[in-house]
């Protein structure tokens, strides 16, 4: 490798994503949810989308095993949930209003766009599980900005 770790980031955050919370589910009805950059669309038909976890995760485990998870589309408003699924806090879901659909991953309120799937595949992906999903019920609403991630820190869109 003629460059180094720090160099390989620094040129990944030249690309604005939005920011996610995934979410799921364990089979014994734990909540489970966690801030995401790393998220794409992959085909129209079947509908499928995929994110990526870090191995190290403390979830690593519930989101490979459960079967399903639910992407959750941050608004430039919600920047709160964004830091709350980032961090080691208490009880991440103290406050945090959600609904359960089909699959019964946690669908949270005021996003703009969620997505209910199950777990389709996993895939080896280096230091991450790329887990891909079929998409089984969306939502997404006519207006809002997105929140953005960018060179390290959150961006907003301007017009």
């Amino acid at each position: 490798m003629s460059f180094d770790r720090r160099a390989f980031r620094n040129a990944l955050g030249c690309f604005a994503t939005g920011i996610t919370v995934v979410t799921t589910v364990s089979d014994a009805g734990e909540t489970f949810g966690l801030t995401a950059n790393s998220f794409s669309s992959v085909s129209l038909d079947p509908p499928l989308v995929l994110f990526c976890l870090g191995r190290s995760s403390n979830a690593l485990d519930v989101f490979t095993t459960s079967g399903r998870f639910a992407v959750n589309v941050l608004s430039e408003t919600q920047r709160d949930l964004s830091v709350r699924f980032s961090t080691a806090i208490g009880d991440r879901w103290d406050g945090v209003e959600w609904e359960a659909w089909e699959t019964g991953s946690p669908i949270l309120k005021g996003c703009l766009a969620s997505l209910d799937c199950t777990t389709e595949s996993v895939h080896d992906g280096g230091d991450h599980v790329i887990l891909v999903g079929r998409v089984k019920r969306l939502s997404s609403l006519p207006d809002g900005k997105p929140l953005l991630y960018y060179k390290g820190d959150y961006a907003r869109l301007e017009e």
